[in-house]
């Protein structure tokens, strides 16, 4: 998995071959970003005097704590031709906008 910083937001993208989107989750929970998926695959060949059978499995999670900077809610991710990619939009707040600071009198 790769992480980088655009400047407006996170990207996170992830080489899955082989794969399709519903074999793949993605969750946020308490501030946890976590990728969950699994492959199963089924080969089976019947030949003259031969009969082959291949399976093919395995499972992988990764969990990422999310910098305050995230929105969450704006979190998107899409899937392509084996490539996640996840974009996590940072807060308007946080991008270096100006803001004025009042200051009180005692």
């Amino acid at each position: 998995m790769d992480i980088n910083d655009k400047g407006t937001a996170y990207e996170i993208s992830a080489e899955l071959p082989g794969m399709h989107e519903r074999d793949i989750e993605v969750k946020l929970s308490s501030g946890c970003l976590t990728i969950r998926g699994e492959k199963k695959e089924e080969y089976e060949a019947r030949k003259k005097n031969a009969y082959v059978a291949e399976r093919y499995y395995g499972s992988f999670q990764r969990s990422f704590a999310l910098p305050p900077e995230v929105d969450a809610g704006r979190i998107e991710a899409r899937f392509d031709k084996g490539v996640l990619t996840l974009s996590l939009p940072k807060k308007a707040e946080t991008l270096g906008a100006e803001k004025s600071i009042p200051i009180k009198a005692d």
